[in-house]
């Protein structure tokens, strides 16, 4: 009888072992799990500064765990701003491509095209909130300068991506100076993302960027 139950035992070992395997995440599953969960610390309105120790603390492990997974907690927040960078471009360039074959020709598909990606913005600062504070900065408060420089460049880059829309369409409508013209709204389009952003933020996400969207577009490409 002693036997038997030695060999159940032993059974229900082996099984818990074989559980505890299964369980572990595989590669990049785990560096995922961080930069989730990072994300889900800054959707708390107006939240601290976040620590590895917080964050370690959040999942559960060690912050000698989240080192092997990053170096440093500025390549977390690097981690953050390329999966920014990935989807919004990403879905700038859908956008420019529908349109295009959509509206070839037309003189409003450049001004049709600027719309969608600031729409898109918008979307994308609602749905993830923590995002949007990476975005406009707030995250970045002490942290690695060269992150906010990093930011500042992605909406170098997303003012770029308005401009050759606009552009586009000042050649269709025979405008007299099209590169200035689409470099001024532009501009105007990508100031106006951000003082969204920044409400967004500062209003502990009360105030959602996409209020009276369609007709502040009106406004600002009418």
């Amino acid at each position: 009888m002693t036997n038997d139950n030695q060999e159940t035992n032993q059974e229900i070992d082996e099984q818990t072992a074989r559980a505890a395997v299964r369980k572990r995440p595989k590669p990049g599953e785990r560096r995922v799990q961080i930069l989730q969960t990072l994300a889900s610390m800054l959707e708390k309105p107006g939240a601290e500064r976040i620590t590895t120790a917080a964050l370690a603390a959040r999942l559960q492990v060690s912050e000698a765990a989240l080192y092997r997974h990053f170096a440093s907690k500025a390549q977390m927040f690097e981690g953050l701003i390329e999966f920014i960078e990935q989807t919004v471009f990403s879905l700038i360039n859908q956008i420019v491509e529908h349109e295009q074959a959509a509206s070839a020709g037309s003189p409003d598909v450049g001004p049709r095209q600027a719309a969608k990606v600031v729409v898109m913005l918008m979307q994308f600062a609602e749905k993830n909130p923590g995002m949007a504070r990476v975005m406009v900065g707030d995250a970045l408060v002490f942290e690695n300068e060269r992150l906010q420089q990093r930011m500042n460049q992605f909406f170098d880059k997303v003012e770029a991506s308005l401009k050759q829309c606009l552009r586009d369409a000042s050649n269709v409508l025979n405008s007299d100076t099209p590169t200035l013209s689409a470099q001024v709204r532009a501009a105007v389009l990508a100031a106006f993302v951000v003082g969204r952003l920044q409400r967004f933020v500062r209003s502990g996400f009360k105030r959602p960027p996409s209020e009276n969207l369609n007709d502040s577009l009106a406004l600002l490409l009418g």
